[in-house]
């Protein structure tokens, strides 16, 4: 667990990142690897180990520049386009040296050139096209290291085959890490947006609970707090008069009309505490679905107290918001039945998920806290609403990597009998 522990704690967004700057540390590797061996190999000293140097600093250069350029990707700093130049001028000259030394004879033959030639212009455009947004912009680019492979040969009075092997070498390889780079930036874009876009999902959920409380609240008591307001005034003003009884009267109503409010009040947050279960049911399995996460609801047809519901539909609101908020889940189920055998008369909820951080044990979110309740969020919120019922909570991970929530209620005698 502790080897595998800092994988399978980050999120999906940190795993692709992860995977993709390792990546590109291989290609530094690789690099040095294919090209600065290959060179050193075919080319006798001391002028193999010049060459050798050069291009390991050329790949750590594109290593810098593409830790640099992942971190413009998602945002966390400007665009490294000094490094950019840098790293294409670099390329450049490294492989117009190569053509050249190729030309005049220089040792090391036309197998250490094409290999110098190829990959510097291939590595360094892989590198560069990480700091590029369009695919016009990584095209040209490609395009423009062909052409320049060409004209540097040309000019350096190579045979019209030679150029041409060159400039098809530099185009295959320079295609293949252009879309290499480019695949791999969009790919990170679009993951740590669609998190972003999870994330601001369960906070409009909350945000629309919010309002849906205020707004039914406003309704409540705009009218009555109104008319105690005028009747208020209105006995102020008797009362100035002499008209005592008639002042005492009003008074009475607004009385009246505060314990009213008080009642309406109270109706109001018992209908948001006490939530149906099957409507919370099938709104999990909406919203899961919205947020790409399969939904499995299995639901017996029962027929529970009204407080077994509310107690039950709270666990089912809570689980899926921290599904969608704290885990990297693709799959969920949502089970209720009666229990038979030793827990005969108990109404079991099971939530799982195969995100093992789904379950997390948040004490500041969920959708308890839109009432503003101190013990009404999170799992330890949950067990309190079913110890108030003798029910137990159970939340952990299980084999597979899944996070499982079983609640567990019993039922009043007849309530449960399945229909």
């Amino acid at each position: 667990m502790r080897l595998t522990g800092w994988w399978s704690r980050r999120s999906n967004p940190e795993k692709v990142e992860l995977y993709t700057r390792w990546s590109y540390h291989l290609f530094v590797l690789l690099e040095v690897a294919s090209i600065g061996l290959g060179v050193l190999g075919r080319t006798p000293m001391p002028l193999g180990g010049w060459l050798f140097l050069l291009v390991g600093a050329h790949a750590v250069l594109g290593g810098v520049l593409a830790s640099r350029a992942l971190d413009w990707t998602v945002g966390r700093r400007a665009r490294p386009d000094r490094l950019m130049v840098a790293h294409g001028v670099a390329s450049g000259v490294l492989a117009a040296a190569a053509l050249a030394l190729f030309r005049f004879g220089g040792p090391g033959g036309l197998e250490a050139a094409a290999t110098m030639v190829v990959g510097t212009l291939a590595f360094g455009i892989g590198g560069v096209v990480l700091g590029l947004a369009r695919t016009r912009h990584m095209l040209g680019l490609v395009l423009a290291a062909g052409a320049g492979t060409a004209v540097v040969g040309l000019g350096l009075g190579l045979r019209p085959e030679e150029v041409l092997g060159f400039t098809v070498g530099v185009l295959i390889g320079s295609v293949f890490l252009a879309a290499t780079s480019g695949f791999s930036g969009w790919l990170l874009r679009a993951v740590w947006e669609l998190d972003a876009a999870r994330e601001l999902q369960a906070r409009l959920a909350v945000a629309e609970e919010r309002l849906r409380f205020g707004r039914d609240l406003h309704d409540v008591m705009g009218r009555n707090l109104s008319v105690i307001a005028l009747k208020s005034e209105l006995a102020v003003q008797l009362a100035r008069r002499g008209k005592t009884e008639t002042a005492v009267d009003q008074m009475a109503e607004v009385q009246r009309l505060a314990q009213e409010s008080q009642r309406e009040v109270r109706d109001v947050v018992r209908g948001y505490r006490e939530a149906d279960l099957h409507t919370e049911l099938e709104g999990a399995r909406s919203v899961l679905a919205a947020a790409g996460i399969a939904c499995t609801v299995t639901a017996a047809d029962v027929e529970l107290p009204a407080r077994v519901q509310s107690a039950l539909a709270w666990v089912v609101r809570e689980g899926t918001t921290n599904v969608l908020r704290h885990g990297d889940a693709r799959r969920c189920s949502v089970s209720v039945s009666v229990a038979v055998g030793p827990e005969e008369g108990c109404a079991v909820l099971v939530v799982e998920n195969d995100g093992a951080g789904g379950g997390a044990d948040v004490t500041g979110g969920g959708a308890g806290a839109v009432a503003g309740e101190g013990p009404g969020t999170g799992l330890a919120g949950l067990r309190e609403r079913l110890a108030a019922l003798d029910g137990t909570l159970e939340a952990g991970r299980v084999s597979g990597g899944r996070f499982r929530v079983t609640a567990r209620v019993p039922v009043a005698a007849g309530a449960g009998v399945v229909r």
